[in-house]
This record gives C-alpha cells, sequence and structure tokens, in this order.
C-alpha cells in the first residue's frame, strides 16, 4: 500500500528541487514513488499542476503498438501488411492518446487542485505517493530543507517525526520504519 506525503514549501521553486532529487534517489532505489505532482500557486493566486507522468504519451506509444500489431495481421488478410501497419499504428495512437488525457492516475487531481489553492501565494508544494522508502537515507539527503507537512497517511508519529526532520534536520530523529 501507498502512503501520500504533501509538503509545502516557500518558494515556488523548491517542489520541484526536492522532486528532482527524488528521481535521483529513485535510481538508486532509496524511494520507490507510484506518483508525484508539483503545484505551484503564482502571485495572483492561480493553481498550477506539473504532472510526474505524461499519460498521454504513455498512451500515444502503447496505442502506437498494439494498433501498428493489429493493423499489420489485418493488411495481411487484404494483401497489404505495410499499409495495414502504418494506417493501424495512426489509429492506436490516436486511441491511446485521447485514452491516456483522459485517464487519471495516482492522486486525484480534484484533491490536488483543491488543497493546492489553500497553499499562500507565491509558494508550491509537492504531492508524492510513496511505495517504498528507506526513511534514514532519504531524509538524510534532504538536511537544510525547510518545509511543512500539510496532509500524510502516514501514522502520527511518522507523521510528527517527518516535520520535526522538516522543521530542524539538525536535531531531528528520521522516522522509524517505512512512510
Amino acid at each position: 500500500m501507498s502512503d501520500l506525503i504533501v509538503i509545502g514549501f516557500d518558494k515556488t521553486d523548491e517542489a520541484d528541487k526536492v522532486l528532482l532529487k527524488l528521481n535521483s534517489l529513485k535510481k538508486e532505489y532509496l524511494v520507490d514513488l507510484e506518483d508525484a505532482v508539483v503545484v505551484v500557486r503564482d502571485e495572483q493566486g492561480k493553481v498550477h499542476l506539473k504532472q510526474s507522468m505524461n499519460l498521454t504519451a504513455i498512451g500515444a506509444s502503447s496505442g502506437l503498438l498494439s494498433g501498428a500489431i493489429w493493423g499489420g495481421l489485418v493488411g495481411l488478410l487484404f494483401l497489404n501488411p505495410l499499409a495495414g501497419f502504418a494506417l493501424g499504428g495512426a489509429i492506436g495512437a490516436g486511441a491511446g492518446a485521447l485514452s491516456g488525457s483522459l485517464a487519471d492516475y495516482g492522486i486525484d487531481d480534484d484533491f490536488i487542485k483543491s488543497l493546492g489553492a489553500t497553499i499562500p501565494n507565491n509558494s508550491s508544494a509537492l504531492f508524492v505517493l510513496v511505495r517504498k522508502v528507506q526513511p534514514e537515507k532519504v531524509l538524510a539527503e534532504f538536511e537544510g530543507l525547510r518545509g511543512k507537512v500539510l496532509k500524510t497517511s502516514l501514522s502520527p508519529e511518522q507523521e510528527k517525526q517527518l516535520q520535526e526532520a522538516l522543521s530542524d534536520p539538525t536535531t531531528a530523529s528520521p522516522p522509524a520504519g517505512t512512510f
């Protein structure tokens, strides 16, 4: 089961920096992210979402592959597999892109927008859905980071330890177990 963690930051670029660092930690197998979204609220109070997964591109690429295969097979029946391959690929890519743009994966977009509207102007928030994590090593990488835990699905003690680590990373101990 995944845990939701939402952390707010005073600067608009801070959530992006943290997400980049989390992605590098993901390559080291220290954290397994299911989904991540950066929310930025600009000077005028408008909320901008930056999804970490482009579902339209994923849908288009998978639709292209399956459409090309099915198109090639149907083209064999009509003795023109190349035309079937090209036509099937084009139709598959279009259908996959459409289904990808309509899909919602991971954290609910309406939840993100409603919570994002509560952060102050000229600030940002990071929404992460974490499958697995090595908390001691991950928190050590973010020493000196200042953030506020806005919402989590962690246990109260893990949430408290996380907030302590974000508030004063030099004196806080990392959360025990996984979060």
